[in-house]
């Protein structure tokens, strides 16, 4: 099991790899492929939506079916078969196809890993090892990052999208066979999503979940690529180690937030800190612009740093889950953490052409991340009515 453990924390790295490369590969995309921010944005969107769209019928899956199915299968066709597509794509509308499949692979990996934590493990060492499963598997976000760089300059983005494809069948055919399903407990009671919807301590969380991921996902994801090449005039090794330091701060921010509940003695207080920092860093993008690229780079690190709240959050929602529920409530608040990231990342490209049709580039950047701000402060405030909770 240990085994099967480590390469699902593998798989979810691929899976933080796969989230974040564009902003590496938007240069040669645009170049090559006449790729536009906006298809760009629309294809990274859509794997967030994609992915949170499978959270239920994963969540059913990991109850029925078991963590080691669930995620093997999803692994092997969706995101092996995705990233074989993007390697051979030709045209823009090919990307998002690809990007939209990769996301219905990676869907079930880090909630299959959170299955078998939460049936193994007490609820109160959670939050713990799903901050340190985060941390770890945030590597892929530094992979996509200067290494991704040098692999493109070294092989082509074809070849290298290619050899983590095969990466990717690779490490799906090593779950099916490693990963043990956990035991269920003999005469479990049986439930359904609506159970978990009529729970009013649960709508706070989920709030807090669907605005908690998209200011770093997105930024690191796609955005902070385009912003430094307009604002900077950034080429392709600075961009890498740009998102190199960004990601690098949210590796640190997930190994922060795990233990932070112990620390705080509660889930609450981090969770609000955290967030209005990230909301704060974004505003300053809009009210004081930054103006130089270390500037630049410190806010951004600074929002991979503290908008590395996902675990706990999940880990503060689990914590209402009933056992027999498990599988669905973790993918309940997952849905509502990736499907916050999809929505609003497909948001900003048109949101951004609107800006940028009337304003220069930093008025239009500037905006549009101060009103990720607002979004995160909207969500701030219906949090506040969340219970708190260190079980």
């Amino acid at each position: 099991m240990r085994a099967g453990i480590a390469f699902l924390v593998i798989a979810y790295m691929l899976s933080q790899f796969y989230r974040a490369f564009l902003a590496v590969l938007s240069p040669v995309l645009m170049d090559e492929l006449g790729a536009t921010t906006g298809d760009l944005a629309r294809a990274s969107g859509l794997w967030f939506i994609c992915f949170a769209a499978m959270q239920l019928p994963v969540g059913w899956a990991l109850d029925h079916l078991g963590p080691r199915r669930t995620a093997a299968t999803l692994f092997l066709i969706g995101g092996g078969g995705g990233a074989t597509i993007f390697a051979l794509a030709q045209t823009p509308g090919a990307i998002t196809w690809a990007m939209m499949l990769i996301g219905i692979g990676c869907a079930p990996i880090l909630m299959a890993t959170y299955y078998i934590f939460a049936r193994q493990y007490s609820a109160a060492i959670f939050g713990t090892l799903a901050g340190v499963t985060v941390g770890l598997s945030s590597l892929g976000n530094i992979l996509s990052a200067t290494p991704l760089a040098w692999l493109i300059a070294a092989f082509g983005w074809r070849a290298t999208v290619g050899g983590f494809a095969g990466l990717t069948i690779v490490i799906a055919l090593a779950i099916a066979l490693l990963v043990r399903d956990p035991e269920k407990p003999a005469g479990e009671a049986k439930g359904r999503l609506s159970d978990l919807l009529r729970m009013p301590q649960l709508w706070p969380i989920l709030a807090m979940m669907f605005v908690c991921y998209a200011p770093a996902a997105g930024l690191r994801g796609l955005w902070i690529s385009p912003y430094l090449a307009d604002r900077f005039s950034a080429d392709l090794a600075q961009i890498g180690n740009a998102t190199l330091v960004m990601g690098l701060a949210m590796v640190a921010g997930n190994f922060l937030y795990g233990p932070a509940d112990r620390l705080f003695g509660g889930r609450k207080r981090p969770i609000l800190i955290g967030n209005a920092i990230v909301a704060l860093a974004c505003l300053s993008f809009w009210l004081a612009p930054p103006q130089g690229f270390g500037m630049a780079i410190a806010l951004f690190a600074l929002i991979g740093l503290c908008g590395a709240s996902y675990p706990l959050v999940i880990s503060h929602g689990r914590s209402f889950c009933p056992p027999h529920l498990t599988g669905r409530g973790v993918t309940l608040l997952n849905l509502f953490g990736m499907g916050g990231a999809g929505v609003m990342q497909f948001a900003t490209g048109p949101t951004y052409a609107a800006l940028a049709r009337n304003n220069d580039p930093a008025t239009a950047y500037g905006t549009l991340f101060g009103l990720i701000g607002l979004i995160i402060i909207a969500g701030l405030a219906l949090y506040l009515w969340a219970k708190d909770s260190t079980g």
